[in-house]
C-alpha cells in the first residue's frame, strides 16, 4: 500500500512575537526530512495552540482525514508536537492499533509500527504530559514566591507599567495623576461611574474600540487595593513593594461612596404559614395558602390577621367561589377534630397492660417455636451426616446420595429461614405501638395549646391528605366509613370513643382495647 503522509507543525501560542521561528523552522526541517526519506506529503497542517488540553481543531481535522483514508501517515518534529495530554496521545495509539494510521515519522525520535514502537511512543507521550504538568507546578511555585516578595504577578493596572528591564511595576507618570484625580472626584460623592469614565475618556483613557470605559471597569479600578500599596492574588490581599499613588484614607472614602450607592436587591420575604401544605380547596382541589392582612382603624389601632384561602391557580376554569377563613377559626375547627381522637389515660394504661401480656405470651410462643425449629434443623443435619456415612461406606450409590442430599438440604434451608424470620420479627410491633399510644394520649394537650405546627403534624398523621376546606369549614374529603377500622387505628379509636360516650361517659369500657392491640402491626 502506498504511504501518504500529512505534515503537522505546531507551536504553543498564537501570539506572533512568541516562538516566532518555531513553525518556520519545523516546516523547513520536516520538508527536507521528507525529501531525504522519499516520503509523499499530501497535505500540511499548521496549528498555533497548546496541546496541554484536548480540543485542537486542526489536529482533529487531521485525524478525520486519516480516518477517511486520505492519508495513512504523519510527519512531525517530535511526539510532543502531536500530543501533550493523555486523550490526544490515546487517539494516535488507537489509530495505529486499528491500522488506520500506518506509520509516524519524526526526525528526532525513532518509531516503528510494532508493539515495541507503540510502547516507546506511549512513553514519549507520557514524558510530554509530565513536562507540561511539571512546568505548571514550577510556574505556580514561582508565582507564589513572587507574591511572597511583594510583587504582583500579571499585568500592571492603569496608572502603572511593567518595566521589562527590571521585571518590576513602576508608576506611569502619564496616567497615574488621572487615576488619582478619578479617585478624588468619586470620593466627593457628586459624580457617577459614567462621569468618571467620561473624564478619563477626555484624557485619552479608553477601550480598544475607542469608546469610554464601561461602568464595571471603573468599579474594578476604584476598588483595586493596588493603588494604595496592596494587591489581590488568589482571593487574598497581600502587601506589595510597588509605590502607592493614593492614600488608604482616600481609598476608604471611595469604598464608602460605592457601598452607599450600591443597588441592593430587595425581595419580599413571605414566611410560610403554619397551617399551609395539608388542606385543599373543597371546590377546585387546589392547595390552601395563607397570607397576612393588616387593618388600621381611624383611632390609630393596628390589627394584624392571618387568612387562609384557595390559591386559585387553576387555569381555564371558573373563579373559585370559596371564601377566606381566619386562622383562629380554622385553628378552632382543627382542634375540635383532633379531640375526637384523644385517648383517655385509663385506656392507655389498660392497653399497656394488654401489650405486656401479649408480649409475654408471644415470647413464650416464640421460644417454643424456636426450640422446635432448632430441633428439626439438628435432626436434618444428623440425617445429612448419616447419609454421607452411608455413601462413604458404599451402602448407597452416588445418584441416590446426591438426590437425597439435595432433598434434605432444601428442607433444612426452609426451616432455617423460618427460624431467622421468627427471631427478627419478634416484638417489632412494640415500639411503634407505644409511640402511637403516647401520641393518642397527648392529642388533648396539643389541641388545647397554641402550637399550630404540632397540630398540623398531628393532622397529617391522622388524616393524611384527606382534609379539605369548604364553606369556611375544615372537613374530611371522603366519609370516614370508607376507611376500614381494621386497617386504621385512628378510625377504630374514634369509633370506640363515640360508642363509649353514648354508653356511659363516666364508666369507660375497655373491651375495645384488645381490638386496638390487634391492629398494632399496621
Amino acid at each position: 500500500m502506498n504511504k501518504k503522509y500529512i505534515l503537522y507543525a505546531r507551536k504553543s501560542t498564537d501570539v506572533e512575537d512568541k516562538q516566532v521561528l518555531s513553525i518556520e523552522a519545523q516546516l523547513v526541517e520536516l520538508r527536507a526530512y521528507a525529501r531525504n526519506e522519499r516520503l509523499e506529503i499530501v497535505n500540511e497542517f499548521i496549528e498555533k495552540k497548546s496541546a496541554k488540553t484536548p480540543g485542537r481543531p486542526v489536529f482533529a481535522e487531521m485525524l478525520k482525514r486519516i480516518e477517511r483514508g486520505e492519508a495513512n501517515g504523519i510527519i512531525a518534529w517530535h511526539p510532543d508536537r502531536l500530543a501533550r495530554n493523555s486523550i490526544d496521545g490515546g487517539q494516535i495509539v488507537y489509530l495505529l492499533d486499528q491500522t488506520r494510521l500506518a506509520n509516524l515519522k519524526f526526525p528526532t525520535f525513532w518509531f516503528e509500527n510494532t508493539s515495541q514502537g507503540k510502547f516507546m511512543l506511549s512513553i514519549a507521550f507520557g514524558q510530554s504530559k509530565y513536562y507540561v504538568d511539571n512546568l505548571s507546578e514550577n510556574t505556580k511555585r514561582g508565582l507564589r514566591q513572587k507574591v511572597r516578595r511583594g510583587e504582583c504577578p500579571g499585568r500592571a493596572p492603569l496608572g502603572y507599567i511593567n518595566d521589562v528591564r527590571t521585571k518590576t511595576v513602576i508608576v506611569d507618570k502619564t496616567n497615574a495623576p488621572l487615576v488619582v484625580e478619578a479617585f478624588e472626584r468619586y470620593s466627593r460623592g457628586d459624580q457617577r461611574l459614567q462621569d468618571i469614565a467620561d473624564f478619563l475618556f477626555t484624557k485619552g483613557v479608553k477601550t480598544k474600540g475607542n469608546i469610554p470605559l464601561k461602568k464595571d471597569q471603573i468599579t474594578k479600578l476604584l476598588t483595586n487595593p493596588f493603588y494604595y500599596g496592596h494587591f489581590r492574588y488568589a482571593g487574598e490581599v497581600f502587601e506589595g513593594k510597588h509605590t502607592p499613588i493614593i492614600s488608604k484614607k482616600l481609598f476608604d472614602d471611595v469604598q464608602i461612596v460605592i457601598e452607599r450607592r450600591k443597588h441592593r436587591r430587595t425581595t419580599k420575604h413571605n414566611d410560610p404559614k403554619p397551617l399551609c401544605g395539608f388542606l385543599r380547596c373543597g371546590s377546585c382541589d387546589m392547595m390552601v395558602t395563607g397570607e397576612n392582612q393588616t387593618k388600621r382603624q381611624k383611632n390609630g389601632n393596628v390589627h394584624r390577621y392571618v387568612y387562609y384561602h384557595c390559591t386559585k391557580k387553576r387555569k381555564n376554569s371558573p373563579r373559585c367561589p370559596e371564601p377566606h377563613v381566619r386562622e383562629e377559626l380554622l385553628d378552632e375547627q382543627l382542634s375540635a377534630m383532633l379531640k375526637e381522637y384523644a385517648m383517655p389515660k385509663a385506656w392507655a394504661d389498660k392497653l399497656r397492660e394488654l401489650m405486656d401480656t401479649d408480649q409475654a405470651n408471644e415470647c413464650a410462643r416464640s421460644q417454643s417455636q424456636t426450640t422446635e425449629l432448632q430441633t428439626i434443623i439438628a435432626q436434618l443435619a444428623a440425617k445429612l451426616q448419616r447419609l454421607l456415612d452411608s455413601y462413604l461406606d458404599q451402602d448407597i450409590d452416588r445418584e441416590t446420595y446426591t438426590n437425597k442430599k439435595a432433598e434434605i438440604m432444601s428442607q433444612k434451608k426452609g426451616f432455617e429461614d423460618k427460624l431467622s424470620k421468627l427471631t427478627l420479627g419478634q416484638n417489632l410491633w412494640l415500639e411503634p405501638m407505644e409511640k402511637w399510644i403516647e401520641t393518642a394520649v397527648s392529642i388533648c394537650k396539643i389541641a388545647n395549646g397554641a402550637d399550630l405546627l404540632a397540630k398540623k403534624s398531628l393532622c397529617l398523621e391522622i388524616f393524611g391528605s384527606n382534609l379539605i376546606l369548604k364553606t369556611k369549614k375544615a372537613r374530611l374529603r371522603a366519609p370516614e366509613a370508607q376507611f376500614s377500622p381494621q386497617k386504621n387505628r385512628w378510625v377504630l379509636l374514634r369509633k370506640t370513643i363515640i360508642s363509649q360516650t353514648k354508653t356511659d361517659a363516666s364508666r369507660p369500657s375497655l373491651q375495645i382495647c384488645p381490638n386496638l392491640v390487634r391492629v398494632k402491626r399496621l
